[in-house]
Parts: C-alpha cells; sequence; structure tokens
C-alpha cells in the first residue's frame, strides 16, 4: 500500500464526499478490504471476515482501523459511491503510463497505440435485474480500450449487456495523432468520420458487404503477406454520406491461420505491412480481458447492485494497475501473474517485498533434482 498515494485518495473521497456520516469504517478501510479480497482471491464477504479476523494483530499495521465485518463492508459496497473508486483507478493509470512509456512494439512508429473492445461478464437476472441482457438472462459490458505498449487500461465504462459495442466511441476522448485498433464491430462511419475529424487515426477491420470503388492502387511485396494497397470511396447510399473521403484499404494474408483480412485506415503515410502489425496489436486487449477475469475477482460479485458491483470492478481493476506499478518501480522480471500469486499468499509477511522475488529468483537458479525419484524408468 506504500506505493499508492494517499493524499491522492482522500482528494478522491473528499470530490464524492465518501466518508460523510462515517464514524468507524472509512472509505480506505472499504479499499483496503475490497483490495485484499482481489489479491487474496477471496469469494465471499464471509471469507474477508474471516481471513482478515485471523490476522487481527496485524491490521492496525497494514492501514485498517478496526475489524472489518462482513455487513459493514456490504454495506459500504451498496452506499458509498463507486466513482471514488473509479477515480483514483485513474490517478493510478496515470502513474504506470509513464513507467512503460519505453516499452517497443516493434512498429516504426512514434504515436501510441490504443486497443479498444468490449468484453460481458455473465451475471443471474434474477439477482441482478438491473443488468437485462437477454430475455432470462443477466450481463454487464466492459467498455474497455487499453494503451497496447503497457496493456494498461485508459477507459473503462460499465453498461448493462444491451448495449452495443460501439457506443464505446461516443465516450472517448480521443489523443490527436494515436492509432486506434478495433475489430469490425466498431464500423460505424458516422463515428469514424469523428474520429477522422479529432485527428486519430483507425485501424479496423472491413465488412464482407463493403460498397466502395477504388481510385487508385499502390504496388505491395507480395512475399510480404500485403495482396493490396487501394484508395478507395465508399459508394453506399448511406455510408457515402456518412464518411465522404477517401480510405485506404489493406488485404493481407497469413500464412500462419491461411486466412485473407481487409483492413480499413485513414493512415495513408505508414507502410501496408505496418497496418497488418497494428491490427495485431488488438490482441493485446484480448489477453488482459482474459487476464483479469482469471486472476481477479470480476466475475463474481459480493452484491448484486450496480453500485456494489461497479465498486468491486474499479477496485479489481486499481489492484491491476497497482501491482504492474510495484513490477516497473522494484524492477521486477516477473509476469504479472507470478508477482500476484506471491503476493496472494504473503500480504502479512513483515518483510520487504523484493526480498520476496530475490528469494524465489534463487531458488529457481539452485534447484537440485538430484533426490528427485523418476516416474518412468526404462
Amino acid at each position: 500500500m506504500q506505493f499508492l498515494s494517499h493524499d491522492e485518495f482522500r482528494r478522491c473521497v473528499e470530490r464524492y464526499d465518501g466518508n460523510r456520516s462515517i464514524r468507524r469504517f472509512s472509505c480506505w478501510d472499504q479499499f483496503l478490504a475490497m483490495a485484499f479480497a482481489q489479491l487474496t482471491y477471496r469469494e465471499s464477504l464471509r471469507d474477508i471476515e474471516v481471513c482478515l479476523a485471523a490476522h487481527r494483530s496485524k491490521l492496525y499495521h497494514c492501514g485498517l482501523s478496526g475489524p472489518v465485518r462482513r455487513s459493514t463492508l456490504a454495506d459500504a459496497n451498496e452506499r458509498r459511491d463507486w466513482r471514488v473508486y473509479a477515480n483514483f483507478a485513474h490517478t493510478l493509470i496515470d502513474m504506470a503510463r509513464p513507467l512503460y512509456a519505453d516499452t517497443d512494439l516493434g512498429l516504426d512508429l512514434d504515436a501510441t497505440v490504443y486497443a479498444l473492445d468490449a468484453t460481458t461478464i455473465d451475471l443471474c437476472l434474477s439477482l441482478f435485474p438491473w443488468a437485462r441482457f437477454r430475455k432470462t438472462k443477466g450481463a454487464i459490458k466492459l467498455h474497455t480500450m487499453i494503451e497496447a505498449q503497457s496493456s494498461i487500461p485508459v477507459f473503462i465504462d460499465i453498461t448493462h449487456g444491451k448495449v452495443h459495442d460501439v457506443h464505446g466511441l461516443d465516450l472517448l476522448t480521443p489523443e490527436p495523432g494515436s492509432f486506434l485498433v478495433m475489430d469490425r464491430g466498431y464500423v460505424d462511419f458516422a463515428r469514424l468520420y469523428t474520429l477522422h475529424q479529432a485527428l486519430v487515426f483507425f485501424v479496423t477491420r472491413a465488412k464482407r458487404n463493403l460498397q466502395f470503388r477504388r481510385r487508385y492502387s499502390r504496388p505491395v511485396d507480395r512475399s510480404s503477406g500485403v495482396r493490396s494497397d487501394q484508395t478507395v470511396v465508399l459508394t453506399g447510399p448511406l455510408s457515402s454520406t456518412l464518411y465522404p473521403i477517401p480510405l485506404r484499404r489493406v488485404t493481407f494474408y497469413s500464412v500462419e491461420t491461411d486466412k485473407r483480412f481487409v483492413f480499413l485506415t485513414n493512415n495513408f503515410s505508414v507502410a501496408p505491412l505496418t497496418v497488418a502489425s497494428l491490427y495485431r496489436c488488438r490482441w493485446q486487449i484480448e489477453l488482459f480481458f482474459k487476464w483479469i477475469k482469471q486472476h481477479l475477482r470480476i466475475k463474481r460479485f459480493f452484491g448484486t447492485s450496480a453500485n456494489s458491483v461497479k465498486t468491486q470492478i474499479w477496485t479489481g481493476v486499481a489492484v491491476y494497475v497497482l501491482i504492474a506499478i510495484i513490477k516497473k518501480r522494484l524492477g521486477l522480471n516477473q509476469s504479472l501473474y507470478t508477482i500476484l500469486q506471491i503476493l496472494s499468499l504473503s500480504l502479512f509477511e513483515k518483510k520487504p517485498i523484493l526480498s520476496l522475488f530475490d528469494d524465489h529468483d534463487e531458488q529457481a537458479e539452485t534447484y537440485d533434482s538430484t533426490n528427485q525419484l523418476t516416474l518412468w524408468e526404462f
């Protein structure tokens, strides 16, 4: 917790009046309890209460003002504004991004690359009636944009499952000169033209029924996998009005997957192979979704209200970014998964964090397998 800024957290609490009419269990206590649940894979409020009670003599030293009761934590998750923790997560994101600024994507670009997508988290409709998705099914959707260099989320919007992915574009504040990579679910030419007017370069896949007319073709090196590099104009009765200027259409064949991809972009200066490589960066957000669903508590929730769900998700995001900050500031070579696993078993150890990973490396180097029994003998 020393890697967190208590002053920034206090400002977030004051901004939304989070500690109003509170005598004991403050917003900081709530955040510590929820962060403990994320770091140690707790499954319920009872889990949190029992495990923290087992270390009651150490709670004061880790920042908690007293014992944590599940009813108190449940009330805090239900009533305290989730925007306190969303705002604090954004302050951590602003701290983490400069630490990963020197990460190389392997592309000859000076611009920042962002990947945009959405993921669905299934819920029980009878317990979460506000999160209607299907007739008998509930769900929430996380509209997310991450920085491809660092896999740090820079934008997250939580909605019910019926909201289409493309509506996430309406809430973005794009960075001029950056590249935004999306799948073809975001092909909405009115919104793409808005991005173009905001001086944002986009890369997306074209739909099969795209109506266009070729205006110019550039020579390409077919041995690189690029099949065509064209300047096109849209000819559809609606699309030609919504996007009235030329687009770049790049066709790429992947030998590894034996698939043909057609990309659309509004950037005419980068190499056609770079366009294909940029779209490959979109895989970073798929890995991000897979990681947080597997290693954070954002699929099973401690409360059923929208406020409780958003509080738990944003504290999970804050913990993810905190681990990324620790990795860089301590110069750790281990993956985020390894760091999270080691911390989950040593949160109350009275030793420096760095020593945990020094011992981990030493054990890996000095492991002796001479006494290991042989499973198969021939």
